[in-house]
């Protein structure tokens, strides 16, 4: 079963602390095409989600679990572009803390960061309900004194939901607001045979537009 922390208007799931914390990619969500606003202006756009789980402890010493014991998670939503400012791009570059070639770019595959170790900043901040909710601040590698000592035994499997091939019986482990948003997608709605609007983005030939690279993978 797999473990999503997803913000819900209860606000009665446990919250990530904020801080630095060494974590492990887990799933990669292929969320179809969204509608986006920012600064009033609405776009159609190719987007994916990254789910971490997370390892360690917190400032008062207590393991970053859930009550059943089980590592706490966060994931983040990416717009799909290789734009020099896309947040996907930043992300990934700063996780393999090097830049992308061109050549690179044309040939990554985002399943290749499935498994791979990095740092995750968690920042708190509050949502448009004014409740605070955990987010993904940033990406850093692993320094090497933890390399060193070796990484904990990753608990979650390797997942990636891909919508040109979807796993199905992996859709129906996610929680409600992930699927309502993959359903609403027309590339969702194409799949299950109904008429899809608005019609997507065309996707660059990497299919990922948006993404950021880790030297990881």
């Amino acid at each position: 079963m797999s473990i999503i922390v997803e913000n819900t208007s209860s606000g009665d799931f446990k919250q990530v602390p904020a801080g630095l914390h060494l974590a492990r990619c887990y799933r990669v969500v292929d969320l179809g095409t969204q509608r986006t606003e920012y600064d009033g202006v609405e776009k159609l756009q190719r987007r994916v989600s990254i789910f971490w789980e997370l390892h360690g402890k917190d400032d008062n010493g207590d393991s970053l679990v859930t009550d059943d014991g089980r590592p706490m998670a966060i994931f983040k939503n990416y717009t799909q572009s290789w734009h020099e400012k896309a947040s996907l791009r930043i992300d990934l570059q700063s996780w393999r803390n090097k830049p992308f070639t061109a050549l690179e770019m044309k040939k990554f595959d985002i399943e290749n960061i499935l498994g791979q170790w990095c740092m995750v900043t968690v920042i708190q901040r509050p949502g448009k309900n004014g409740k605070m909710y955990s987010n993904v601040g940033g990406i850093s590698p692993v320094p090497s004194i933890i390399k060193q000592a070796g990484f904990p035994e990753g608990v979650n499997p390797l997942k990636e939901f891909d919508l040109k091939n979807p796993d199905f019986e992996l859709f129906e482990t996610f929680g409600k607001g992930l699927k309502e948003r993959i359903e609403a997608s027309p590339e969702w709605q194409a799949i299950q045979g109904k008429k899809s609007a608005p019609q997507p983005v065309k996707a660059p030939s990497s299919g990922f537009d948006d993404m950021e690279d880790d030297l990881p993978f």
